[in-house]
């Protein structure tokens, strides 16, 4: 099933052919709408030429923070995502040999055990880490024993939790509308 997070074809494509970007779109979705924070990746991949973990980690950091604030900007906070974008990249060369799919796929984990491999990432904590679980259970077809429950209610079926239960522009209407509740359940309380 192709992506359709963005609503841009040309971003999901990028979504779509690289785990790394995938990955990336999802470190940088806080603080900014989520097909901003997702569309970021295609961004960097027109303006550096490849998005590649060993690419990304090697880049000069001045340059990236060029990069990311160059306008339309990649993240509302450029300097720091791209810091982390580039610690991001620098952890997946160092520990998965560059091989960002690794971390999901590598001696055939469990839910619980790429839960703990996400989590250890820079830049995901708990929450951010069960929601790229859904995403690839829900989206990428990742078949890892448990995965729904390592997810938790992100890992529900038909609940409009994330970003991944966004397939078209209705079901992200859907996601808006479960968050908004979300948040206005929390303030009354």
């Amino acid at each position: 099933m192709a992506l359709n997070i963005t609503g841009d074809a040309e971003a999901d494509a990028v979504l779509d052919s690289s785990a790394f970007a995938l990955l990336v779109g999802m470190l940088l979705d806080q603080q900014v709408p989520m097909e901003t924070a997702f569309a970021g990746p295609a961004k960097l991949l027109d303006r550096i030429g490849a998005l590649d973990p060993a690419t990304i980690a090697a880049y000069d950091p001045d340059a990236l923070a060029a990069v990311m604030k160059q306008p339309p900007a990649v993240h509302r906070f450029p300097g720091s995502m791209g810091g982390r974008v580039q610690a991001l990249a620098a952890a997946i060369v160092d520990e998965w040999g560059g091989d960002t799919a690794a971390i999901w796929t590598s001696g055939d984990p469990d839910g619980a055990e790429i839960l703990r491999r996400l989590k250890a990432l820079p830049g995901f904590g708990e929450q951010k880490a069960k929601i790229f679980l859904a995403l690839l259970g829900k989206q990428r077809g990742l078949d890892a024993a448990g995965w729904r429950e390592a997810a938790g209610a992100y890992g529900e079926h038909g609940c409009y939790r994330s970003v991944a239960d966004i397939v078209d522009p209705a079901s992200l209407t859907k996601v808006r509308e479960t968050k908004r509740a979300i948040k206005a359940a929390a303030k009354a309380s």
